[in-house]
């Protein structure tokens, strides 16, 4: 997971790691949503699983994070209806928790830049992945 700068020093001040999990007040803040926002949002999308303790206190992980902002992103920058998706994560366009936690553990955090053009840095099955995504995204804009 990349994280620029400024957001780095905002969780260096709060003591927190990237990897560390968040609660419902931080993601909440971080993402500018109302909390019941997010709690409605795990009711609507079965992939956001954050971890309960007790008492029921959610903590988010890292994915959970990704996955919230990318729906977000979506749902208010993009225009998409909880619908529309939903149809995404199902047909496997917007990635789930899951697939992003493995992607993530895939990840070469040591590479704080992407790769620079002309070298041999890309990896032959992330690019494939990419064309398949781009694809899948064209089907669908096609078929709306």
């Amino acid at each position: 997971m990349k994280i620029g700068s400024s957001e780095k020093d905002d969780l260096r001040r709060k003591g927190k790691s990237p990897s560390a999990f968040r609660t419902i007040s931080e993601v909440s803040e971080n993402l500018e949503i109302p909390a019941h926002v997010l709690r409605f949002w795990e009711t609507k999308f079965l992939q956001i699983k954050p971890l309960k303790r007790g008492g029921g206190r959610r903590y988010y992980r890292p994915e959970d994070v990704s996955l919230l902002k990318r729906i977000r992103g979506l749902l208010y920058n993009e225009g998409y209806t909880i619908k529309g998706v939903q149809r995404l994560l199902k047909d496997g366009t917007l990635k789930s928790t899951e697939a992003i936690a493995e992607t993530i553990a895939k990840t070469d955090i040591t590479r704080v830049s992407g790769p620079v053009l002309g070298t041999q840095e890309y990896d032959r099955n992330e690019l494939k992945q990419i064309l398949e995504d781009l694809k899948k995204l064209k089907k669908l804009l096609t078929a709306s």
